[in-house]
């Protein structure tokens, strides 16, 4: 059994995704990061770094993993290597292009939103150097994703540890109707049954209970801790 320690945020995403994908037992826990649960000892004693998402592993003494590009890893390779390829070429391939999410999308489309959304100042120059290095990594994307129907041809790690992050590009404020490849591709994840159910852990409100207004505050009050 997987204990999923998580939060309603794309890198969360990222790893339900995979388990539904990957068709594996978990349990959620969520990790209530709005009031720095993910700060408390009993967290940091599985996370060191603080932050979501982490897993334990129950089946395997308690065995515990943080950083999402290294619990894909981790549990493509419990599965039996669903959704990472054997084959060492084909392998490498799908290591780098999640490498290039955890070290690119990730944290450029993370400071779109920092910048565009939550920071109490609006600081021109800084919303448009990320939004503009996003759209450039979501152009290579779609550079790759031409005559492909997933990142690597297959459905791989790669496309659980990207699509939570580009599906919010409206949220990061860049657009993506001119990337063909890429909203094809992302339209694709979304019919997914395993991406469908991923997107939903933890379980979140009805969007008609939820105030914009207020979950900008409370990421504006996050960035201060």
């Amino acid at each position: 059994m997987i204990e999923l320690y998580t939060a309603p945020t794309p890198n969360g995403h990222k790893i339900s995704i995979a388990l539904e994908e990957m068709d594996l037992s978990y349990e959620v826990k969520l990790v209530n990061i709005g009031e720095g649960e993910q700060k408390k000892e009993e967290f940091l004693a599985i996370c060191p770094n603080g932050r979501i998402p982490a897993i334990v592993d129950t089946d395997n003494n308690n065995f515990a993993v943080f950083e999402s590009g290294a619990i894909l890893l981790y549990l493509a390779e419990i599965s039996g290597g669903k959704f990472l390829p054997q084959d060492s070429l084909k392998r490498s391939e799908v290591i780098q292009w999640l490498m290039f999410q955890m070290a690119g999308v990730g944290p450029m489309q993370g400071q779109a939103n920092v910048f565009f959304r939550y920071f109490p100042e609006k600081l021109q120059s800084a919303i448009d150097r990320y939004q503009n290095e996003t759209k450039r990594l979501y152009t290579v994307l779609d550079t790759q994703l031409n005559g492909r129907d997933f990142i690597c041809d297959e459905l791989t790690i790669a496309d659980f540890a990207t699509f939570p992050w580009v599906n919010i590009h409206e949220w990061s404020g860049v657009e993506i109707s001119d990337l063909k490849n890429l909203s094809a591709w992302v339209e694709r994840c979304r019919e997914r049954p395993g991406f469908k159910a991923g997107l939903n852990v933890p379980k979140r409100p009805d969007r008609k209970d939820v105030d914009p207004e207020e979950v900008k505050k409370a990421a504006a009050k996050m960035l201060q801790k």
